[in-house]
């Protein structure tokens, strides 16, 4: 037996097939994917210009007449990257920070958000604007307080100046305190039936059923670290320390504005780990922007 919204969706597209015709709904699904085709293109043509002139010779960047495609493939580029300055330990310094950073904001936040979604407290409203008020606040505007923090505590040049202020993380808080208040507070009132304590419903219950919003929380603020300048700029001074961005200027230093074509190669490197953690995520970001807390 068929499900009778099958049979509906199936009448409603053979009742627009009667009244508007087939050739117009084709001419209409062609705009449709020319539009996004070029939409597409225009949103990938900087990247795919920036790995074309990675693989330039030197001085072919500024040729004239410009071509998009080298002439020759130089991928002697990739290797001077690496050559030229410590790139490798500018990517694991990156990844040391990032992956701590990440993992420590989201066991704050997912607790954070967990305590104002699911448990009712004196003050609970005015704490939570709070750290709301946060999000106001540019970081460039509490570096120098912050600068005398981490002097004062003998972090200068570590990567602590750089993990523990990006803990707080109101904006990642917001998130998931929104969509953990979808989740029907059934679910928590039969594991407590069942003897379940604050913590295994947090952990066993709500955490699994965030997921696809932890991960939209994850991949935001991987990027955002990932990118981070301003701070490096501020707390680190010592190669073997630098993070990838900071670690590209460096690299800017070193070959000058002539050989762009080495800098455009780190840069095209750089690109790679956001891009593979926003791969392997993807099923779940889709499934986040629903904003559910419902499991089939």
């Amino acid at each position: 037996m068929q499900n009778p919204t099958k049979n509906q969706k199936m009448n409603r597209e053979t009742n627009v097939l009667k009244r508007e015709g087939y050739g117009q709904i084709l001419v209409r699904k062609g705009i449709y994917r020319l539009l996004m085709f070029v939409l597409t293109a225009m949103m990938m043509l900087p990247i795919m210009w920036i790995i074309s002139t990675s693989l330039r010779v030197p001085g072919e960047s500024f040729r004239l007449p410009p071509s998009f495609f080298p002439t020759s493939f130089n991928w002697r580029n990739y290797v001077r990257v690496f050559t030229d300055v410590p790139f490798f330990s500018f990517i694991l310094n990156s990844i040391r920070v990032s992956t701590i950073t990440i993992v420590l904001q989201l066991i704050f936040s997912t607790l954070a958000a967990y305590a104002f979604a699911r448990i009712e407290f004196k003050g609970r409203t005015i704490l939570f604007l709070t750290i709301l008020a946060g999000l106001m606040v540019p970081g460039q505007a509490v570096i120098v307080p912050r600068f005398l923090v981490i002097i004062s505590f003998g972090m200068m040049d570590s990567h602590s100046a750089l993990i523990i202020p990006a803990l707080a993380d109101p904006l990642g808080i917001f998130i998931l305190r929104q969509f953990m208040l979808t989740i029907p507070k059934s679910y928590d009132e039969a594991a407590y039936i069942d003897g379940a304590s604050r913590f295994r419903i947090y952990s066993r219950i709500i955490l699994p059923m965030s997921k696809p919003c932890i991960v939209i929380v994850l991949i935001m603020r991987l990027i955002a670290v990932w990118n981070d300048f301003f701070n490096p700029l501020i707390f680190i001074n010592t190669f073997d320390r630098m993070t990838l961005p900071l670690g590209l200027t460096i690299l800017d230093g070193f070959m000058g504005t002539g050989n762009v074509s080495v800098i455009l190669a780190g840069v095209t490197l750089s690109l790679i780990p956001p891009l593979l953690v926003y791969i392997f995520g993807q099923k779940y970001l889709l499934q986040g922007t629903t904003l559910t807390g419902l499991k089939s």
